[in-house]
């Protein structure tokens, strides 16, 4: 009985032609979108600057600042000061380095007391993009300190190894790079919206408990000696294999069209398949206790974006405000992408996630459980 309940169901699933909207075509069509939106960002930020001085000392401090990865300084000779300062009123820049004219004079002033000015003209609504422009700007002071402390020690008597020696900096920060495969958009995007349109498979599951609720089915199905549990694990059964098939799908999508790098195979299914439980329980839970198809689908619709929100498949886990995070961890969604990402970025394998799949089948055997004490109120209410 329960072999031919689970047959049907399954033949009812891929022939809706829904499914494969909702669990393949909509998810590929998020992770090519955004993929590309976001892969090819630019690593560079463009610096524009106005040199009103233009003598060898100007030049040497752009170029300067031009040997400095990640930025990219950008100079107009066609246009006047006050033209590109209007381009900054009028939104088209967001900021403008001014060299003033006497910059050479100002530096190689003998009786100099007071510092060289430069000025920042910048969007006072862009701070984000501002910061990186005043780090730079400030590494660049301090390399002119540190060359004006330097020929100051050398006219004092000292050698070039003492004036080097007095000003290196007391502390060093070393770069300790740990195990870690390519982290870019695609390791974010691509395991982001597979988890996402996983949780869609409940979607799929309320309509099938409420078809079987409309056509007398469920009637039928109390005369015979069949269990609750039975009848729910024949439902079940069909949907998980759905999942297991659409992150399959979805994640060798990402392998062979981005060149994503998977990790462990057999982590990497381990995460799948308890994520199936997870999404396929909630959505037994969530079909037993919904009084019709629009309430259920719409709890699906707020748990699934909300959850995709403060869970981190949107945006990096670090990027999200603190409230967020306390909200994201206790969601399947957090630690199924926080297990994916440590699969294929880290190289982690079924030890180091246990802690997430653990988390996920919890979700999975409570949804379940709940299922099961609201089965027989659920099929009292089915059409005779």
């Amino acid at each position: 009985m329960i072999k031919s309940l689970i047959y049907k169901e399954v033949l009812v699933i891929f022939k809706e032609k829904g499914t494969f909207f909702w669990l393949f075509l909509l998810p590929i069509f998020f992770i090519v979108i955004f993929a590309l939106i976001f892969g090819n960002q630019k690593t560079s930020q463009t610096v524009h600057y106005y040199d009103a001085d233009r003598t060898a000392a100007s030049q040497q401090l752009i170029e300067t600042m031009q040997s400095t990865a990640g930025f990219d300084l950008k100079y107009d000779s066609k246009k006047s000061l006050d033209s590109q300062l209007a381009s900054l009123k009028n939104g088209k820049i967001t900021a403008l380095l001014v060299i003033p004219e006497g910059f050479e004079a100002s530096l190689n002033a003998a009786d100099e007391t007071s510092p060289t000015s430069l000025k920042l003209y910048r969007d006072a609504s862009a701070d984000m993009t501002i910061g990186p422009i005043k780090a730079l700007l400030n590494n660049v002071v301090s390399i002119y300190k540190d060359q004006k402390i330097t020929a100051a020690l050398k006219e004092s008597g000292q050698t070039d190894v003492e004036a080097s020696a007095a000003i290196a900096p007391p502390i060093e920060i070393q770069d300790v790079a740990e195990k870690a495969f390519k982290n870019d958009s695609v390791t974010q995007y691509v395991p982001g919206y597979t988890i996402m349109f996983v949780f869609f498979i409940m979607t799929t599951m309320i309509n099938s408990f409420m078809r079987d609720r409309g056509n007398g089915m469920l009637s039928r199905l109390r005369s015979t000696p069949m269990q609750p549990i039975h009848y729910l694990i024949g439902m079940w059964i069909p949907n998980i294999i759905v999942v297991i098939v659409q992150c399959t799908v979805l994640l060798l999508f990402g392998k062979i069209v981005f060149g994503m790098h998977l990790g462990n195979l057999f982590a990497l299914f381990s995460v799948v398949f308890i994520l199936s439980i997870c999404a396929t329980g909630l959505g037994l839970m969530i079909s037993m206790v919904s009084s019709n198809e629009n309430i259920g689908n719409a709890f699906v619709q707020i748990f699934t974006m909300g959850g995709a929100i403060v869970g981190g498949l949107w945006y990096p886990w670090d990027l999200l405000p603190e409230f967020a995070r306390k909200i994201g961890v206790f969601l399947p969604h957090h630690w199924a992408q926080d297990s994916l990402q440590n699969i294929m970025i880290r190289g982690a394998n079924v030890e180091d996630v246990w802690q997430g799949l653990l988390i996920l089948l919890a979700y999975g055997v409570a949804g379940l459980v709940i299922a099961l004490l609201r089965f027989k109120k659920f099929i009292t209410s089915s059409v005779s």
